[in-house]
């Protein structure tokens, strides 16, 4: 069984996976700090859904996240790629062993 398909049999959720040639949003310029944040809205327009950031804080400045296709998140966060068939509504929260991962509705409610 894949990674992917056991972090969502873990967490009870139905997978959708993202395909590696749609694009996920990404804070590049804040890779190296913890904790290490995602959350997955709606696929819409060749995007999975999924937005990524390290650290405490998520800025609400429109030119934070960067666009990234799913095949490249290896090369930046590799612990990753584990997530990314969490389905819409999923959030998660790493932090070398920690792993917080939820269900948050207001994510799909939007």
């Amino acid at each position: 069984m894949s990674s992917q398909k056991k972090i969502c049999k873990k967490f009870d959720a139905m997978p959708l996976p993202s395909n590696a040639g749609e694009k996920l949003g990404i804070a590049i310029e804040t890779i190296g700090k913890m904790p290490i944040n995602g959350l997955r809205l709606n696929p819409e327009s060749g995007t999975c859904g999924w937005y990524i950031w390290c650290g405490e804080e998520m800025s609400e400045n429109a030119d934070f996240f960067k666009a990234l296709h799913v095949s490249h998140i290896s090369k930046y966060l590799p612990e990753l790629e584990q997530y990314l068939s969490l389905p819409p509504g999923y959030r998660f929260l790493i932090a070398g062993e920690y792993e917080d991962v939820w269900h948050d509705p207001q994510l799909t409610s939007i």
